[in-house]
């Protein structure tokens, strides 16, 4: 019988399914348009995908597989699949929280599988900003990981009913930035980030961070679903969105390797992310939901449909990769433009 927590990583990802059009029933990247050129003046094959997926990694595409699950049976299935579609298209893989496994040997392999199915790619490690330096090297080990994000999901816990209550995670974050000799990763779990936020994280020597914004699987509504003594659905709405996180991260931008996600449905949706400044983003509701719904067929062939249109809207903006998208015009709705205003960013 699997424990409670692998019960739990169950439940997640039912509910994340079953809230899946209602986290992504409107779409915050309209919030920009970019202002078409009408003589780009390059050809598709000067055009390249690669990226920086962080100071000191480079991926072959602008996108990757974002953290998910892991930690029970149904979840290792879900690993294997995405773990062979990461390696048949060369995108980098994060795996979802490692803590159970270090607590429960018995759900190690439902992470280790992403490394067996995708020996020579770029693997993500992925604990709280609140674990020790010994625990994420054991993470890391755990699945030879390339890179490792330490999420942190105040607004999470805080609504879960077995969650934390005590939270001191930047001393935390600079000693595992300190300590380990991998890149270092902290990623928001879908409630954005603010400028405050990222000077703290600046100020400790942290050179990779993951805006994900508000847009895409809500975790506030997941474990609201599972508090049967709280209603928490006022914070349905809580965060910033990965345009309004990236705006606030504008500053910072020459600093550090900054990685966006947070509701990502398109093609579009990727390149407007790399027009605000990011380096990489990472999709996972999205990908899971064609997985989920279509199989592993369908979602190879919305990968490969990725690549070639990220490639052509490139074209289209003049670009000859991704980093050069900053350089692209664009305007702000009136409620974007606000919100710019009032944060004086």
């Amino acid at each position: 019988m699997e424990s409670q927590q692998a019960h739990r990583k169950n439940e997640h990802l039912s509910i994340a399914e079953k809230y899946y059009q209602t986290a992504h029933s409107v779409n915050p990247f309209e919030e920009l348009r970019i202002i078409h050129q009408s003589l780009p003046e390059i050809s598709i094959d000067d055009v390249t995908l690669s990226s920086m997926l962080t100071d000191s990694i480079t991926s072959e595409t602008p996108f990757y597989i974002e953290a998910m699950t892991g930690g029970s049976q149904q979840s290792k299935k879900i690993n294997r699949q995405l773990a062979q579609m990461a390696a048949l298209h060369q995108l980098p893989m994060a795996c979802g929280s490692q803590s159970i496994a270090l607590k429960d040997p018995d759900a190690i392999d439902s992470f280790s599988v992403i490394r067996e199915e995708n020996p020579n790619g770029i693997v993500i490690a992925n604990l709280s900003a609140g674990a020790s330096v010994s625990q994420v090297k054991e993470a890391v080990n755990m699945i030879n990981a390339n890179a490792v994000e330490l999420h942190v999901n105040a607004a999470q816990e805080i609504i879960m009913p077995e969650g934390e209550r005590s939270f001191d995670w930047v001393n935390q974050i600079s000693e595992i930035v300190s300590h380990v000799d991998i890149p270092v990763i902290v990623k928001e779990v879908g409630f954005g980030m603010s400028h405050e936020t990222i000077q703290q994280l600046v100020d400790v020597g942290v050179k990779n961070i993951n805006v994900s914004g508000r847009g895409g699987t809500n975790f506030a509504m997941i474990e609201n679903r599972r508090n049967h003594d709280l209603d928490f659905s006022s914070l349905a709405s809580w965060g910033q969105t990965a345009l309004e996180s990236l705006l606030e991260s504008r500053h910072f931008q020459s600093q550090i390797n900054v990685i966006a996600g947070g509701g990502i449905t398109s093609p579009l949706d990727v390149i407007k992310c790399g027009v605000l400044g990011a380096q990489s983003v990472g999709i996972a509701g999205y990908f899971l939901n064609i997985l989920n719904t279509d199989g592993m067929d369908a979602l190879s062939t919305e990968i490969s449909n990725f690549k070639l249109e990220i490639k052509r809207i490139l074209l289209l903006c003049g670009c000859h990769n991704f980093s050069e998208l900053s350089k692209c015009s664009y305007v702000l709705s009136s409620n974007l433009k606000n919100y710019v205003d009032q944060r004086n960013i």
